[in-house]
Formats: structure tokens, C-alpha cells, sequence
């Protein structure tokens, strides 16, 4: 059996253990712009009752925690309705959100969350989709149905208290000031930990995983390093956040976990740059959800979905799917719109579309690594603009946080079993970019490459081109790359049925396509102008030149 014979099997085999084939579902097939998923909407009573009828005070100073959730409570058990936090500086310590309640913060109020840890209980929680110890949620509910976080309030997590942050991410001033708030500095004065508990924890590798029957009570000796994300929704229906700014988070902000009919609306996302874990908003394992008019600036990836991770991601089971994501902005961020790395229960039938990412790190990102499993299929953007990338504008890539060896080779033993991740059936269109350091990267594996994919009409600018890698059945259509470096506009490293349809690139172009890696084939290039390029083709590492076909004629 030949190597490339042994690749096809093993995928087919790989995909075999998700009940899937080898077949490409066409556009057609796969979805229609014009039949979007349908989200149902919480709806609530009329009735309102105000968090001041059961004692809170907004001096900035009372903590309001019992009079805040008695009022969620007493608002739940009369059937529901609205509990208004009125203008004002209102702390508070951790809420408990009960079914049929809205929680409306007027316009002018801001609930801050108390600085004071003891507060916060310790509790069985999730990090990074590993069920794990953490401190209680500043917001959070569990097995709700019919619940939201509206108005035009601000929710604020007081995250500096909890976070670590490296000097070198902080200008002069702002060291000077976070080393007079307290805490400490680890041994080479290079990072700021918020307590003694905390350095030693992070120092020395503390997990915080409930593994081996250990319980959050277990924690107890490193609570501080057990960072909140802001606001968790786990295992409820019909969940709304509107209008509201949710900002200064210990970790992620919004968590909405196993929740069916989602929306998030009108929402404003705000984290410190340096902001560690400091993500935006964190759509795990959720059925039936909206993300539209939102603005995110935060400190790590902005909209991104998950679904577990690993093992245990696998044995939940419950995959991101029928979503809609549209007319938001992102700011700073790691990713604008991002699927991994913790997807193992898979992503499916989520559509992007009228977003604008200006100054994030990369824009359309998708991330995994060996062992996670879990099937990426039907992500589908269009119309979507972006500015200043730093890194990359559309990105794929299977070797998430694996560090090569110092020859620059990658692992390629095609092992293929139920933690290999396929990322596959994705149409991206009408996009964007001025800016960024590449235009177009994918890297998949060599026993499951990134598959059928379909770029159409975009405009990237950019350092450089497009790097495929370990890809089978990527299409270009109508694609222009206006780039710095073009040596060469397209490196094709062992992939397989790539075709470029009506390819616009720089005039003098040094190179426009190069070919390398034995294995890869069935590469074409058409109604394109090659003669541009100061070179057309070249090979190396055992790629042939008859893997490549450049038909005549532009």
C-alpha cells in the first residue's frame, strides 16, 4: 500500500468514526442563506419589583448581595417578571439567577462586583471545557428556562483583583501602579500575581481539574488562583443578554454553556488587552443561538464557539450548532470570530455574516490539535471586513500550541482514532482584509487534512499570500492578493485537488506558485494572467510537476 493510498484509508477510516464519509456536501447540500435557524426568545410578566423594595443601597459601598438575589427570588417564585436595578453605584457579590426572571439595569447603573474573595464560594465549575474547581460566578445560573440580562447598565467583574499580568504587558506607569496596589512579584520581577496563594500556584503548575474524585472543597489552599469567568448560564432554555456592557472580567465574560435558544443582543464586551483567559464570549455545547450588533474588545479570542475538550468534551457529546452571528465588531482580540481549540464535541450549521474586525490578532481562526476529536462541518461567512490583522486574516490550524523540533519538521505518523479533529464542508465569501501578515493559512493534518473549503470572491492585502498545508479540496474563486512578499503568492506544501479560479495577484511578482511535499497533486490554476510573475511554477521536497495544471488563457 502506497503512502498516499495509506492516508486515504486512514481518513476514511478517521471519519468512519463519526458516522461520516469521505463525500463533500456541496453549497447547495449544505445550507441556504435564505433558512437560518430559528431562535426562540424568553418572554417575561410585566410585573416589576426594584432590588432597593428588599435594602440595596447604591453608595459604592453597602454589599447588596442578599437584597439583589432575594429580590431574583421572591421575583421567580411570584412567576416572574423584571427586577430593576435603578441608576447607581451598586456592589454586590455573587448573583443567582432564577427562572422567569429579567435582571434590567437601568441606564446609569453599574453592578460591581465586591473585591472581597471570601464571597465568592468555591464551586464546581469548567475551565477550558474540563469540568474543574472554580470561584463562584459573579452571575450565574444552572437549569433555567426563560431568563435575561437587560438595559443599559454596565456589569463589572473587578477582574484586576484576580489577574496575573506580565510587565512587559503594561506601559512603565502602569507596572509602577499595579506593584503599589499589593500583591506580588515573581522571583524575576517580570510578573505581578495578585497573592502569594496565586504565585505559588501558577509557579508551580497547580491544576485545578476535579479528577481522581478530588471535590472543590479540595481547593481550598489555592482559591485565589481559581479565577471566575463573569457570567455562566450551564444546562438552561431560553436565555437572553441585551443591551448591556459587560466588561473587566477575571477570566471569560460570557460563558453560556448547554444552553438552547440563545440570544445575545446589542451587547457591549469589554477587557483589558492584557487581559489572561480574557475572552469575550464563549458559546459551548449550545443548540439554537444569536449573536448580532455586538462590539467586543477584550483580551483574548472575542466570539468564539467551543463544545469540550478531549475526552470528556467527547463523552459529553453535545456539539455548538445552529448559529447565527451577524453585524458585530471586534476590536482587540486574538480571534474575531473563532471555532476551538476545546471543540471536541463539534461545531456545525453556524453562520457568519456583516462582521467587522479591525486590530485583532487573526480574523476567522480555527484551531485544534491531536486528540481533541470532534467535527468541525457547515461554518459558512460572507460579507465580512477587516482592518489591521495582526497575524492572519483566515486561519486554520491542527497543531495548536505543539512545538516542533528545532529541524522545523512536523509530527507525521498518521495516527487516526476517535481524537483526530476533522475540520471540513465550509464556504467563506465577500471578505475583506487591508492589513495583515498573511492572507490565508491553513494547516491541517497529514492523516486528516482541513477539507473542502471554499474561498470566493475576497480582497486580502497582506505581507504575503496564501500556505496551505496538509489541505485537500480548497477552491479559489475570483480572489485578488495584494501582498508585499510573493515569494511565492501561493505555497502549496502536500496538498491535494487545490483549485484557483480567476486569480488577481501583483504585477512582477517574484514567484507566483510553489509546489513542494511528494504528496501533493491535483493542483490547478485558471483565468488567471501567470505571465505576470517574474516566475510561474516551481517544485521541491519531492513535489512533482505534474501536480500541477495552469490552464491557458486568463
Amino acid at each position: 500500500m502506497t503512502y498516499k493510498t495509506r492516508i486515504a484509508a486512514l481518513t476514511a477510516a478517521a471519519l468512519a468514526c463519526y458516522g461520516l464519509s469521505t463525500h463533500d456536501a456541496t453549497a447547495q447540500e449544505a445550507f441556504s442563506w435564505s433558512n437560518l435557524p430559528k431562535i426562540q426568545q424568553p418572554v417575561f410578566r410585566k410585573d416589576t419589583v426594584r432590588i432597593t423594595a428588599f435594602g440595596a443601597v447604591a453608595d459604592g459601598h453597602t454589599l447588596n448581595t442578599k437584597a439583589i438575589n432575594q429580590a431574583i427570588e421572591s421575583c421567580s417564585k411570584k412567576g416572574g417578571g423584571v427586577v430593576l436595578v435603578p441608576a447607581g453605584l451598586w456592589i454586590t457579590g455573587p448573583v443567582v439567577m432564577k427562572s422567569n426572571v429579567n435582571l434590567h439595569l437601568h441606564e446609569g447603573s453599574l453592578l460591581l462586583f465586591t473585591t472581597d474573595k471570601s464571597q465568592y464560594a468555591i464551586t464546581e465549575g469548567f475551565y477550558e471545557g474540563k469540568a474543574a474547581a472554580r470561584n463562584e460566578s459573579p452571575i450565574s445560573g444552572k437549569d433555567l428556562e426563560n431568563v435575561a440580562i437587560t438595559g443599559k447598565g454596565i456589569v463589572d467583574g473587578n477582574g484586576d483583583v484576580w489577574r496575573a499580568v506580565n510587565k512587559n504587558q503594561l506601559t512603565e506607569p502602569q507596572w509602577k501602579e499595579k506593584i503599589e496596589s499589593g500583591g506580588v512579584l515573581k522571583d524575576d520581577g517580570k510578573v505581578w500575581y495578585p497573592s502569594e496563594q496565586f504565585k505559588r500556584a501558577s509557579v508551580d503548575g497547580k491544576s485545578m481539574l476535579l479528577t481522581g474524585g478530588k471535590k472543590p472543597a479540595d481547593f481550598a489552599d489555592i482559591k485565589d488562583y481559581l479565577r471566575p469567568n463573569l457570567v455562566v448560564f450551564n444546562n438552561c432554555k431560553k436565555v437572553l443578554l441585551e443591551g448591556v456592557t459587560f466588561q473587566n472580567s477575571a477570566a471569560w465574560c460570557l460563558h453560556p454553556l448547554m444552553v438552547q435558544d440563545l440570544t445575545i443582543r446589542n451587547v457591549r464586551v469589554k477587557n483589558p488587552e492584557y487581559a489572561h483567559n480574557g475572552d469575550g464570549m464563549d458559546i459551548e455545547s449550545c443548540k439554537n443561538f444569536l449573536i448580532e450588533g455586538c462590539v467586543l474588545d477584550v483580551g483574548d479570542d472575542a466570539i468564539c464557539i467551543k463544545s469540550g475538550k478531549d475526552e470528556e468534551g467527547r463523552k459529553r457529546g453535545i456539539p455548538t450548532e445552529n448559529g447565527i452571528i451577524r453585524n458585530n465588531i471586534v476590536y482587540q482580540g486574538h480571534g474575531g470570530f473563532v471555532v476551538g481549540s476545546e471543540m471536541s464535541g463539534g461545531a456545525r450549521n453556524i453562520f457568519v455574516e456583516q462582521c467587522t474586525f479591525m486590530g485583532t490578532d487573526k480574523g476567522l481562526r480555527f484551531k485544534s490539535v491531536r486528540g481533541r476529536g470532534g467535527v468541525v462541518e457547515k461554518i459558512y461567512a460572507r460579507n465580512i471586513n477587516m482592518k489591521d490583522i495582526k497575524q492572519e486574516a483566515i486561519f486554520f490550524d491542527l497543531y495548536y500550541f505543539v512545538k516542533f523540533a528545532t529541524d522545523g519538521e512536523r509530527d507525521m505518523r498518521p495516527v487516526v482514532n476517535e481524537g483526530t479533529p476533522v475540520f471540513k464542508d465550509m464556504v467563506f465569501e465577500n471578505i475583506v482584509c487591508n492589513g495583515a501578515t498573511k492572507g490565508v493559512f491553513v494547516r491541517g493534518l497529514p492523516e486528516m487534512p482541513v477539507r473542502n473549503i471554499k474561498m470566493e470572491n475576497m480582497v486580502l492585502s497582506a505581507e504575503t499570500g496564501v500556505e496551505l498545508t496538509d489541505a485537500d479540496k480548497i477552491a479559489f474563486k475570483n480572489v485578488k492578493l495584494i501582498t508585499k512578499h510573493s515569494k511565492p503568492v501561493i505555497l502549496a506544501d502536500n496538498a491535494t485537488n487545490v483549485t484557483i479560479d480567476g486569480l488577481q495577484f501583483n504585477n512582477q511578482a517574484e514567484t507566483l506558485i510553489s509546489v513542494t511535499g511528494e504528496r501533493s497533486q491535483n493542483i490547478s490554476i485558471a483565468h488567471t494572467d501567470a505571465s505576470k510573475a517574474q516566475k510561474v511554477k516551481e517544485f521541491s521536497k519531492g513535489a512533482q510537476e505534474k501536480s500541477l495544471v495552469i490552464h491557458e488563457g486568463k
